[in-house]
């Protein structure tokens, strides 16, 4: 069941940082009585997901009760990056990275140029609580990607169009903002220096 969410006692700003872990919903409540960032921790009411991120991701989620600056960084103008740790069916040829960074066709309109590159060793993040459903004989490969949109699925969408579908999903970054001392379920506040960072990022 839910924890219940505390009630703000104060007018001013909040920013939070959750890593969502796999199959948590990016919302507080579910009529359903699936898990929802509301069992990571106790947060105040007005405080809402700024973006989303899909149940079977997982990764970086910020917080905040912050609307003008909630609706500066969802503005598809914003123009603000989102990094994420992708893992995918096959090794990717340098021809489908280039696809990716100049940019793919999804549904009909073509996504941003991309900053991607090829890990050369899996990267060390805590395993997931879900094992991936991997297919015989066919190997895998990690991709470091960032863009600047926020297209529902972009990310799954993009690599399935260049042939390589995505098999697990993390995002690391948002902005200047980044999963460091982060695990899986966990939460911390912004401190007053990152929070008037971020202000005068999406200024």
């Amino acid at each position: 069941m839910n924890k219940q969410r505390q009630q703000s006692n104060t007018t001013q700003h909040s920013y939070a940082l959750i890593y969502k872990p796999y199959g948590v919903l990016c919302q507080f409540t579910d009529e359903s009585g699936r898990r929802t960032l509301a069992d990571l921790g106790s947060f105040p009411r007005d405080m809402y997901p700024v973006g989303r991120l899909d149940a079977d991701s997982e990764g970086l989620v910020l917080l905040s009760n912050d609307g003008p600056t909630k609706a500066r960084l969802l503005d598809p103008r914003s123009g603000h990056s989102r990094t994420y740790l992708v893992q995918v069916e096959r090794i990717p040829s340098e021809i489908s990275l280039e696809m990716l960074r100049a940019g793919v066709s999804i549904e009909g309109r073509v996504t941003k140029e991309a900053v991607v590159r090829l890990l050369a060793e899996e990267p060390d993040i805590p395993p997931r609580e879900v094992p991936i459903r991997l297919r015989k004989n066919v190997p895998t490969a990690w991709i470091e990607l960032t863009i600047t949109e926020g297209r529902n699925r972009q990310v799954r969408k993009m690599t399935a169009a260049v042939g390589h579908p995505t098999l697990r999903l993390i995002r690391i970054r948002i902005g200047h903002l980044t999963l460091d001392g982060l695990k899986p379920g966990g939460h911390r506040y912004l401190s007053p220096a990152e929070a008037q960072n971020l202000l005068t990022t999406v200024l």
